[in-house]
């Protein structure tokens, strides 16, 4: 019997710019986009799951595979939906704000994007570096054609660490379309994975940055993103991304850095609703 829960969250909260990331990142094999319902395959403890979700005005619908155990779709479901933030708490913050509080006038209870699967979207953001959004998702797709595990007849499960491990960076290049050094920082990246990267929701931060940046073709746009996704952290910021530069009228890291100091301890949400300003324009 398919397992349906009823995630309630505290309004308000801004749909569309969530349901907008979702499509826009959507990975075919891995990941489906229908109207207002978003299926994908979640590994979970217990096996992959073919998971949907779809929103309602006082809460998320979740519904899995048999099987699935309930508790654990729930918590992996409200990290990936932000479904436990307290705008009441969060919007106010930036009240006095001349940056962040028309933005949040206009788009009130905006989200972070979480993860399912810390090495999936590790993956993911290096096969997106400096590529178009169109271009990573016909990577992401690729990748999880050709290594990924079939779940049933129209979804395939994102590699396992090991499995990507287990291929040459020349196998997962050619498979994937990646340049040799993209490719390398895959293959390392799926190593280290395999080795005991610790790349789940609770990974000791100052560890998970410091190992993430030891391996080649990571870099510190790439830490913070994945700090913000990964870990959660919700004061987490991405100043060197050239989006986020765009959308303050700054030119480097150093002037974004110093307009978000105000923003803490909410920087992540400050990054959203700048990032949202821009994709929505």
């Amino acid at each position: 019997m398919t397992v349906v829960l009823q995630l309630p969250f505290i309004a308000p909260y801004s749909t569309d710019p969530m349901v907008g990331a979702l499509r826009a990142h959507c990975v075919a094999g891995l990941e489906r986009h229908d109207g207002g319902v978003h299926a994908r395959v979640i590994s979970l403890p217990a096996g992959p799951s073919i998971v949907s979700v779809s929103w309602h005005d006082d809460h998320v619908s979740a519904s899995a595979t048999a099987g699935t155990d309930p508790v654990v779709l729930e918590s992996v479901v409200r990290r990936w939906l932000d479904l436990d933030a307290d705008h009441s708490m969060i919007d106010p913050y930036f009240d006095s704000d001349d940056i962040i509080a028309p933005l949040i006038a206009a788009r009130p209870g905006l989200r972070v994007l979480g993860s399912v699967d810390g090495f999936e979207t590790a993956v993911l953001t290096v096969l997106g570096q400096q590529v178009s959004l169109a271009a990573a998702r016909t990577f992401g797709g690729r990748i999880v054609s050709a290594f990924g595990d079939v779940v049933d007849g129209d979804f395939v499960a994102f590699p396992a660490p090991e499995t990507l491990a287990a291929q040459s960076p020349e196998a997962i290049g050619e498979a994937v379309g990646l340049t040799k050094a993209r490719s390398k920082t895959v293959h390392t990246l799926a190593i280290a994975a395999a080795g005991g990267l610790d790349l789940g929701w609770d990974a000791e931060p100052v560890r998970f940055r410091r190992e993430l940046l030891a391996l080649p073709g990571i870099g510190p746009w790439t830490a913070d993103y994945l700090t913000v996704r990964i870990l959660g952290d919700r004061d987490a910021f991405v100043p060197d991304d050239l989006v986020l530069k765009r959308a303050l009228g700054v030119s480097s890291s150093k002037e974004a850095a110093a307009l978000a100091e105000s923003w803490r301890p909410w920087r992540a949400y400050a990054l959203f609703h700048l990032w949202t300003k821009e994709a929505f324009l």
